[in-house]
């Protein structure tokens, strides 16, 4: 059987490729934390020293990656996958990117007659973990999409095709913009409500059969008690870092720059993120804790 390539390991990507290793996927593996590739090597995978070894192994690359340092770094650097790569790999990047890198990396590819699209992912750890992921994916045509289909459909219960290259990569940033408002805006409105006497279950349930309803009040409402077996509830350990949203935050603000699209409330959570990134009470943690955060304002 031929192998298929994996590099990012952590949150999501980790859950991703043991997906993948649930159905019949023979997995050659790398990634800079060697407690977790010795774990996967214990699992039956092969292990690679360097990104450089996955793709001279594989013609079927997945890559999880934080930003787009860490993507230049292990598609361009100096033992990046661009070094061994063979004509007819496909590169599948579930990195939240800049998508001028997204673009930059698929000329890349295609100048060494290989392929390499975007194809981020939503759903969360939970969504990792049960293969329900929805990957937004640029793939260009049509027979690229359903090679990547085969693969990222063991990982995933919705692949969207988007079109071109960068489409991908562009759905995942305004998604995660709106993610990041409507969290501050759920976590603001809790605190608000509670502040006022109202009891946390019983607001969330009215905001929840009103108008007010939305993913960050009645999946992940971010103040403990309210829902079980979420980030908030574990002393918002895991889920979805603060430090990762306000990266994400980020590029949004980025893209809004380049194309002079006015994002006011994106860059207002933007600015809220960075806060609670660079403060060590907030920056481990789920960026539910945004709301432990306005709640320590109050007077």
């Amino acid at each position: 059987m031929s192998l298929t390539g994996f590099i990012g390991l952590g949150n999501m990507g980790g859950h991703m490729a043991r997906n993948l290793l649930k159905n019949g996927k023979k997995l050659i593996v790398y990634d800079v934390n060697k407690q977790v590739v010795d774990q996967f090597k214990s699992e039956g995978c092969e292990v690679a020293t360097h990104p450089a070894d996955i793709a001279a192994a594989s013609k079927e690359i997945v890559t999880v990656l934080p930003s787009s340092p860490h993507v230049k770094a292990v598609y361009q650097g100096e033992n990046g996958i661009f070094k061994t790569i063979q004509p007819g790999t496909l590169c599948m990047d579930s990195s939240t990117i800049d998508q001028v890198v997204t673009l930059e990396v698929a000329q890349a590819a295609a100048l060494l007659k290989a392929e390499y699209i975007d194809a981020p992912i939503s759903g969360g750890v939970t969504g990792a973990q049960q293969a329900t992921l929805t990957f937004m994916v640029g793939a260009g045509n049509d027979a690229t999409f359903q090679r990547a289909n085969a693969v990222l459909s063991l990982m995933g219960k919705n692949i969207v095709n988007l079109g071109a290259v960068g489409n991908g990569t562009a759905a995942k940033i305004c998604n995660n913009m709106l993610l990041g408002i409507q969290m501050v805006a759920v976590a603001e409105t809790m605190n608000l409500g509670m502040s006022m006497g109202l009891d946390a279950k019983a607001l969330a349930g009215i905001i929840n059969t009103s108008s007010g309803r939305c993913w960050s009040s009645d999946t992940y409402n971010p103040v403990p008690g309210v829902l079980p077996n979420i980030p908030c509830a574990k002393g918002y350990a895991g889920g979805f870092g603060t430090t990762l949203m306000a990266k994400d935050l980020s590029l949004a603000q980025n893209a809004s720059t380049n194309t002079q699209a006015p994002t006011p409330m994106g860059s207002l959570a933007h600015q809220i993120y960075r806060i609670l990134a660079r403060d060590p009470a907030y920056q481990a943690k789920d960026f539910g804790v945004v709301y432990q955060f306005l709640k320590k304002q109050n007077v």
